[in-house]
């Protein structure tokens, strides 16, 4: 990882885990949050979780049970008033949760007093913790190497299908936009090629809300053909990398990318649309054989 890189993506979410271990009883702003780490929502929430290895609403439950597990321990306080102090709005809902997290129920936890009550994190950061910097490590990448290049992106004029619901789910607008497309001449075009965009943040809002969009490149001058939207993406300098293979791993994929790969490369984000340009033809090529760009904007 080059030093200067480096000190740029640890300074940003350290400065971002420190607020979130000082203000643990604020509902987190995820847009505020982006914007202390001088990024785009879209951009910071998977840069935070592929480094932290948890995502900001994540980090806050388990920092908020570690917390309830130590007055727990150390304080005849009402398990009903710990639980609401810990976010929760039922005494039944905190006992599911903290079950879950430490494997029994919250009565059984106070009467069996334990040691130190954290629960396991690969960023080393716990309700208790004072030095952030000292401790904070970000997620190991487990020795394996994930290319990343740097590619200078051709302006692109998208014809598209917007889809709203879960990015894995974007097929079926892949499938409308085929059938528009197909039948507009729009695949004859010299380089024409299938693209997504996305629009919305993936830790940002309800997962039925998200929205990206399914599209095609179309040289400038022809009409857009009913159904479809224009989208423009600029062009500048990407951070690529190519991912072969099959499309159901894309989410961890990106995951890796853009917290873990993108660190280490050097490159800085910057504002802009995240994409990936499908660069084979499903329909003659292998699944182990389709290769797909994953790009975001560097400066």
């Amino acid at each position: 990882m080059k030093p200067d890189t480096r000190a740029y993506y640890l300074d940003a979410v350290t400065r971002v885990l420190r607020h979130l271990v000082t203000h643990m009883d604020a509902a987190p702003d995820l847009a505020a949050l982006a914007s202390l780490a001088h990024m785009s929502p879209f951009h910071f929430h998977r840069v935070f979780r592929g480094m932290v290895g948890e995502t900001p609403l994540e980090l806050l439950r388990r920092l908020r049970l570690e917390r309830a597990a130590s007055v727990l321990r150390t304080s005849t306080q009402p398990i009903t008033s710990i639980a609401f102090e810990a976010g929760f709005e039922t005494h039944e809902a905190f006992t599911r949760a903290f079950r879950v997290a430490f494997g029994e129920a919250p009565s059984a936890f106070r009467d069996n007093p334990r040691g130190r009550p954290v629960l396991a994190a690969l960023c080393g950061i716990h309700f208790d913790t004072a030095d952030l910097s000292a401790v904070f490590v970000p997620r190991d990448t487990g020795g394996q190497h994930m290319d990343v290049h740097l590619e200078q992106l051709p302006a692109l004029r998208l014809a598209t299908v917007v889809h709203v619901g879960p990015f894995n789910q974007i097929g079926a607008a892949f499938e409308q936009l085929g059938g528009i497309a197909g039948r507009a001449g729009l695949f004859a075009h010299s380089g024409a090629m299938m693209v997504a965009t996305y629009d919305s943040d993936p830790e940002g809002i309800p997962v039925e809300e998200l929205r990206s969009r399914a599209g095609i490149s179309i040289p400038e001058g022809i009409p857009l053909p009913a159904g479809l939207e224009e989208q423009r993406i600029p062009g500048g300098s990407y951070a690529c990398h190519t991912h072969i293979g099959g499309y159901e791993v894309l989410g961890d994929v990106w995951s890796r990318f853009m917290g873990e790969a993108l660190p280490a490369s050097g490159h800085v984000l910057a504002e802009g649309t995240a994409l990936e340009i499908y660069r084979t033809d499903m329909r003659t090529t292998p699944k182990e054989q389709w290769r797909t760009d994953l790009l975001v904007p560097v400066r």
